[in-house]
Formats: structure tokens, C-alpha cells, sequence
């Protein structure tokens, strides 16, 4: 019998496993009540069974005994190795931790403890990236490196796989695609066990596809997502050639390159929002899309197609000798993100202008923009003052720091200070009142504040200080708020200060 045949026979063995354990797995769901129950950000309407990914892994595991102990193709190539075995008890950690979340829910810490523990017992069991080679260039990772790839390796596929299962059939669909993908790029490299191990999984997951698909009448669940999340990483790393990950480990990278891009942008965007970084939300890239107007079925089968031809692209980046068309398809792909993140409308998460914001606020509160040193040493020369005039003529200094245009303190004996910048017009007009305050009018298009200088908690009121700006010459910067409070909190103790012999005199 030839490998073709050997890899046929056991994809069809697989298939046929799924198929039956499937809708076995799903009444044991309804039995037992691991039901995935419609809410705010899910698609169904009606409570499913989750534990879909527990067929798949039975498909898998039993598909896989017969292959190493019952088919010579595949037993010749196989060879029990105990620290290999460790990688596979990493499989069952993650889907044990996945199926009792699907049962009942477990805090995110929890879960990823249990992934990086699965990720650890296959970097034991020697699936580890001790280096990154592409062609002639590559560098080598000492062991404490190596185990970090490694574990990050894992825990990006892990979550990117379960971050994707929002949609009926996506998940399963983008895992079918790349194994599908991985048993051509094996099968050409010669690597014909790891080969069959994908086309186990290909089958196992298409079979579970047939009840999953839209309307699914079973889910994967954390359990079947982890697993199939693990088994990739786990397979891939094993595929390639004595741990060293070249062109060949792109395979799954691209694949999964939806999903992958989904779980790394997550992240960022709910950083960037304020956030928890494991808070759920319909921010995903399957969401985004069924805000276009389109049905889940149609997003589904979009993005079908990207993984289709990501994985086509990388068969064809592994088959073609050379790097000449190397730029070229990853200039393709750099281009197909810009689009894709453009268009379902990622863009005013990483758009430069709030970037450039945040790193504004960033250097001006840690005091290592100029602008914010400079008006430190004006806040000092305000402390050092010896009389009200002196502290007047530095608050001055700091409000043309601020570009303001008039300002006017008032104290609550009745004395007042003004400026007015020389371009300003006469737009302050101090008016005692009853109580000694001074009252000021504005015009249009201007922006006034007025500032009471009270501490919290202090019966004494000690004035005020009024500020105007003209946004007609210029915008508010986005310190300025913060820099007059400031300055409030400098004049505080300083007028205390400078009118405390006057008191007690």
C-alpha cells in the first residue's frame, strides 16, 4: 500500500470516527448541561452543547493508536519516545482545563497557567524552538529563550484558535484548511508520520464540521478550541527538522494567519481602550464583519477564502526554490492586512494621532518633555516669591507658558492683579462685588476658567484665578488642564504663605 493510499485510509477512518462520536458527544452536552447559553455578544439564539471538541479528540486519539500499532506505513516511521509522550499528556491538560471551563467557568489566570504547564511538558518532551532559520540566515536561542519561543509559540495558537470559534464552523473550518495545508507541505518534505498525524486531525475535524457547520447543532467549546489550538503548535514544531524552524513553520503561521492576527490585535486595542486585556467583547474580526451588513454564513465562507489562499501562498513559498518572489508575496500579504484592517474598521484603534497622544501624555506627567520641565522651574520660582507681586509676575510667566492670553487673581481681601497679552483685547473687567470678589465677563469664541485656589477640606477661601484663552488664535493643548491644576496646587501654600504676616499683624 503507498503513503497516498496509507494517508487516504486514515483520513477516512478519522471522518467516519468523528462523524459517529459527534453526535454522541453533543447528547452527553445535553445530558450533563455544558450548554453554551445565547448572550449580548454571542450570534445563536438558542442554548448549544459545547463540548463538541471532545469527539474530535477521541477521532483523533483512537485514529492515531491504529495508525502506530495496526498500519506498517505509519509504524515504521513511529518510535515510543517518553519525552515525546509528554507533549501529548500537554494535549489532555489543555483540553481538561477546556472542557471543565465549558462546564463550569474558570478564571482566565487559571486557564493560561494550565497552557503555559501543557506548553512546558512539550518543550520537556523536546518540541522546542532552539532556533529560527529562513535560507542561509538564522540565529540559535539559548535554553532560557528557547523555552520562552516556545511557550509563546503555544499560547499564541491556543488562543488564537479560540478566539476564532465565534462564528458556526469557523474554527474547524480555518484547522481543516491547515492541516490540509501542513499534509501537502510535509508530505513534499518527506515528513510522512508527522504528515499522517495532520491527516488524522483533517479528518477528525471535518467530521465534527458536518454537525458544526451553520446551524450548528454542536459547539468545540474551550475544550476542542485549546486542543486543536495545542495539537498545531505541537505537530508543527515536531514537522520541522531537529527543531529548527524554517520556511516550513510559516505553514501554520499563515494558515492561521486570521485567527492569529485576531488574537495579537485583541490585546493592543483593548490596552489602548482602557480595558482587561481577558474582558470578552464583539470587537473580533468576525464581528467586525457581520457589522458590514453580512450573515455569519458569508463571513464564514470569507474567511474560508483568506485561509485558502494564505495556505496556498505558503505551500508555494515552501515549493519554489529561491527568495525571489519572497518580497514579493509579503509585500502581497502587507498590503491584504492594510486592507483588511482598513476596511473592517481597525484603523481608529492604531490611528497615529491617538498614538502620538498617549505618548504626549506619557513624557509630559514623567516630566521628560521640555515644555514640562520648564514649567517645573517656574512652579519653583513661584515658591521662592517674597511678596504678591513677585508670585503675580511668575504666574504670569506660566499662563504665557500655557499661551493664554489675560488673566486676573483675585484675593479675598479685594486685591486684584491683571495681565493682558499685547495681542489680546480688553476682554477681562474686574468688578467688585458685595463680597469682594471679582466678577469677569467674556465674549464669544473664547475659553474662560475660572479657578478657585481653596484647598479640599479648608474652610478659608483665598481667591480666585481667572484665565481666558482665544481659540480663535490657537488650540488648547492637551496639558494645559493638567498643568494649571498645577499651578492651583503651587498658589495654595504660597498665598497662605505670603499673607500670613499681614494676618498677624
Amino acid at each position: 500500500m503507498s503513503m497516498i493510499t496509507t494517508l487516504i485510509l486514515l483520513f477516512v477512518i478519522a471522518l467516519s470516527l468523528s462523524l459517529v462520536f459527534t453526535p454522541m458527544v453533543r447528547s452527553l452536552g445535553i445530558r450533563f448541561g455544558a450548554m453554551d447559553v445565547p448572550t449580548a455578544r454571542k450570534v445563536h439564539t438558542e442554548p448549544i452543547p459545547r463540548i463538541g471538541g471532545l469527539a474530535v479528540f477521541l477521532s483523533f486519539v483512537i485514529t492515531s493508536l491504529l495508525a502506530i500499532t495496526l498500519i506498517p506505513n505509519v509504524s515504521h516511521f513511529y518510535k515510543f519516545s517518553f519525552n515525546e509522550s509528554l507533549g501529548y499528556v500537554g494535549a489532555c491538560v489543555v483540553l481538561c482545563c477546556g472542557l471543565w471551563d465549558d462546564f463550569r467557568r474558570l478564571n482566565p489566570w487559571v486557564k493560561l497557567f494550565f497552557q503555559i504547564v501543557a506548553a512546558t511538558l512539550a518543550f520537556m518532551g523536546g518540541a522546542k524552538i532552539s532556533a529560527l532559520s529562513i535560507g542561509i540566515t538564522g540565529v540559535h536561542f539559548a535554553l532560557i529563550t528557547s523555552y520562552v519561543v516556545t511557550v509563546f509559540w503555544f499560547l499564541l495558537l491556543i488562543n488564537a484558535i479560540n478566539l476564532i470559534d465565534g462564528l458556526d464552523g469557523l474554527a474547524a473550518g480555518i484547522v481543516f484548511f491547515t492541516s490540509a495545508a501542513m499534509v501537502v507541505s510535509l508530505t513534499i518534505k518527506g515528513q510522512y508520520l508527522a504528515a499522517s498525524y495532520f491527516v488524522i486531525l483533517g479528518g477528525a475535524v471535518l467530521g465534527f464540521l458536518k454537525y458544526n457547520f451553520n446551524p450548528a447543532t454542536v459547539f468545540l467549546g474551550d475544550g476542542g478550541s485549546y486542543f486543536l489550538g495545542y495539537l498545531i503548535a505541537l505537530l508543527a514544531v515536531q514537522g520541522s527538522v531537529k527543531s529548527h524552524v524554517g520556511v516550513l513553520m510559516l505553514i501554520p503561521l499563515l494558515a492561521l494567519g486570521v485567527p492569529i492576527f485576531d488574537s495579537i490585535l485583541s490585546p493592543v486595542r483593548r490596552f489602548i481602550t482602557g480595558r482587561s486585556m481577558f474582558k470578552a467583547d464583539r470587537e473580533h474580526i468576525h464581528h467586525m464583519f457581520l457589522n458590514l451588513g453580512l450573515s455569519s454564513r458569508k463571513v464564514v465562507l470569507i474567511i474560508y477564502g483568506i485561509t485558502m489562499f494564505l495556505c496556498v501562498l505558503g505551500i508555494l513559498m515552501i515549493t519554489i526554490r529561491g527568495r525571489a518572489l519572497f518580497g514579493p508575496m509579503l509585500a502581497v500579504l502587507l498590503v491584504g492586512m492594510i486592507f483588511l484592517v482598513r476596511k473592517l474598521g481597525y484603523l481608529e484603534y492604531l490611528a497615529f494621532d491617538k498614538f502620538y497622544g498617549w505618548f504626549q501624555d506619557v513624557t509630559d506627567i514623567t516630566g521628560i518633555s521640555q515644555q514640562r520641565r520648564s514649567f517645573l522651574s517656574m512652579q519653583i520660582e513661584v515658591n521662592r516669591t517674597q511678596n504678591m507681586d513677585e508670585l503675580w509676575e511668575n504666574v504670569v510667566e506660566a499662563l504665557k507658558m500655557l499661551h493664554f492670553d489675560e488673566a486676573l487673581l483675585c484675593v479675598d481681601d479685594g486685591q486684584i492683579w491683571q495681565w493682558q497679552s499685547e495681542e489680546g483685547p480688553d476682554l477681562l473687567k474686574p468688578e467688585n462685588s458685595d463680597s469682594g470678589h471679582a466678577d469677569c465677563a467674556y465674549s464669544d469664541g473664547l475659553l474662560k476658567m475660572e479657578i478657585p485656589l481653596k484647598d479640599n477640606g479648608d474652610p478659608d477661601f483665598l481667591g480666585k484665578l481667572v484665565v481666558i484663552k482665544d481659540l480663535n488664535k490657537g488650540e488648547i493643548q492637551p496639558y494645559t488642564i493638567r498643568r494649571l491644576e498645577s499651578l492651583r496646587r503651587t498658589l495654595i501654600p504660597n498665598l497662605k504663605r505670603l499673607k500670613k504676616p499681614r494676618t498677624e499683624n
